[in-house]
């Protein structure tokens, strides 16, 4: 692909072109370049109708259908450069115009673009970690194109596929993929081919750790042999570096130190190269395990603070998670005890927050495995059925090995406690569980907040001080269910997003002659902003 050629051409395609053929013809190179990775390329495509990446897309000269495709596309463009950039409120951004394009693709009956739309959409929602709403709008975007055996189709499933691989749950994954195989199978999209299986070598990768199992093994390094040979056909060089980073955590997981190594280092230049910092902070994370592994601890620590510091600024808040634990991890064999248990305690709450309950599980288990010293007998016990319940619709083997040593442990620490203190009488505080009677307040609270907003969730959110809605979602979600039915029916996002600003009547102000107030302030134009 000759980009330069192209973007001249398209350039001198728009001095001669509608304004609705030109933003078609942009929309299609930009969708091209960002399926092989060309990110900022495909930002440029678009520069006529995006020229200021913080702001929406300019459409109001487009007809419906092309605006929709415009906002779609600058939606699907800045999820990806917010997780490459890491920049914070990112995918938040990227939601409202995407729900834009969907709201205008539903007033035109064209499912299709809408099921597009949808599976865009809950890319972002997984980017923030947050599983169930990814599954939802996945689920909706299915049901709309029914039989269709369309590539879009397949792209569909096999981002279903990634959903349950990042929550752990890898029957639900494998069933994803298998119903995706015959129809990437007969596609001649290459892109298309290359995700399908670098994304089922996951499955494997993750299959074959627990037992170190050769079979799954072998299996996993087809997969990701098949998606590098279709990557580089697409041209697709940042793909080619997520394969590396991939085979890098295979055989760090296998105990293969040294191959490890040679493909996260390899990983790790293409994705410098290329300006991804949030790929090269996860690369860096895996790098930490790995070295965590071979007991080089002040090499690790570095690392994975590295990546933390990159994480923070952005969106990713599962992947933040992961890292925080890595983090804690290190600094406990490094025998920081206290530094370890806030960061161990951070990764709950921040995947939590996220709406992935996977993470805070085994967040709290390494709690048990890397601080039970100095820990509590009875609060490791409380730890252990906190991550039972936060865990139990895990289907990864090693979170299943990992719980039953956990359980193990406590069982065998709270037997050798022998009692040194009388029984507490019945009238005293026999009984009494402080974070019962603190999720007792939380509730009251939110169920307040949700009542003086009208059960709007995301007006509760603001009262409550949280900086995006998602947080009071999850916290719904994961602590108070019994609070669903205070929720007000979910609205459309933004009907009049991209509506033109109202003008205001000035009032003449006594005492005033040029529109401004008795204090000299000028009364303000209504503008149109993005949550």
């Amino acid at each position: 692909m000759n980009l330069t050629a192209e973007l001249i051409e398209l350039r001198k395609h728009g001095v001669t072109a509608t304004p609705d053929e030109h933003a078609i013809r942009s929309c299609e190179l930009a969708k091209r370049l960002e399926k092989a990775g060309k990110y900022e390329q495909a930002r440029e495509a678009l520069a006529d109708f995006w020229p200021d990446v913080e702001q929406v897309p300019i459409t109001h000269n487009l007809e419906k259908s092309t605006a929709g495709e415009v906002m779609l596309r600058v939606g699907s463009l800045a999820g990806w450069l917010g997780t490459v950039k890491q920049v914070s409120g990112g995918q938040e951004f990227a939601k409202n115009v995407i729900t834009g394009s969907v709201e205008l693709f539903e007033r035109l009956g064209d499912l299709k673009k809408t099921a597009e739309a949808q599976g865009d959409l809950a890319l972002c929602y997984w980017r923030e970690g947050a599983h169930d709403e990814a599954r939802i709008h996945l689920s909706n975007a299915l049901q709309l194109l029914g039989k269709d055996d369309s590539d879009l189709k397949a792209i569909l499933l096999i981002r279903a596929g990634i959903v349950e691989v990042s929550a752990r749950r890898l029957n639900e994954a494998m069933r994803y993929f298998n119903q995706a195989a015959p129809l990437v199978e007969k596609s001649e999209d290459h892109s298309l081919k290359g995700s399908f299986h670098i994304q089922y070598g996951l499955v494997f990768r993750q299959l074959a750790a627990p037992e170190n199992r050769e079979d799954y093994i072998d299996r996993a390094l087809i997969e990701y042999a098949a998606a590098s040979f279709h990557f580089e056909i697409a041209g697709n060089e940042r793909a080619l570096a997520r394969v590396e980073n991939n085979l890098g955590y295979l055989f760090y997981t296998v105990g293969r130190y040294k191959e490890a190594h040679a493909h996260l280092n390899r990983a790790r230049s293409l994705f410098t190269q290329l300006k991804d910092h949030g790929t090269a902070a996860k690369c860096d994370d895996t790098r930490a395990r790995t070295l965590l592994a071979e007991g080089r601890l002040e090499d690790a620590e570095r690392l994975v603070r590295q990546a933390v510091r990159v994480l923070e600024r952005g969106d990713d808040q599962s992947e933040l998670a992961d890292s925080l634990i890595t983090y804690g991890v290190v600094t406990a064999r490094l025998g920081r005890y206290a530094r370890s248990r806030a960061l161990l305690d951070r990764a709950i709450e921040t995947a939590l927050t996220a709406g992935d309950p996977e993470g805070a599980g085994r967040a709290k288990l390494s709690i048990i495995e890397e601080l039970s010293p100095q820990t509590a007998p009875e609060e490791m016990a409380a730890e252990c059925r906190s991550a039972l319940t936060l865990l139990e619709n895990s289907q990864d083997p090693a979170i299943g090995k990992r719980l039953i040593d956990c359980a193990c442990h406590v069982m065998d620490t709270l037997t050798e406690v022998k009692p040194t203190e009388p029984e507490v009488p019945e009238t005293s505080w026999e009984g009494f569980s402080f974070k019962r009677e603190v999720l007792k307040i939380e509730k009251v609270i939110i169920e307040r907040a949700l009542r003086d907003a009208g059960g709007s969730v995301t007006k509760a959110s603001r009262l409550l001080g949280f900086r995006h809605h998602q947080s009071l979602i999850a916290l719904i979600n994961s602590r108070h269910r019994d609070l669903l039915g205070t929720r007000s029916a979910v609205r459309k996002r933004r009907r009049h997003l991209f509506s033109k600003p109202r003008q205001i009547k000035r009032k003449k102000v006594e005492g005033s002659t040029n529109g401004t107030s008795s204090e000299g302030a000028t009364v303000p134009e209504a503008v149109t902003a993005l949550e």
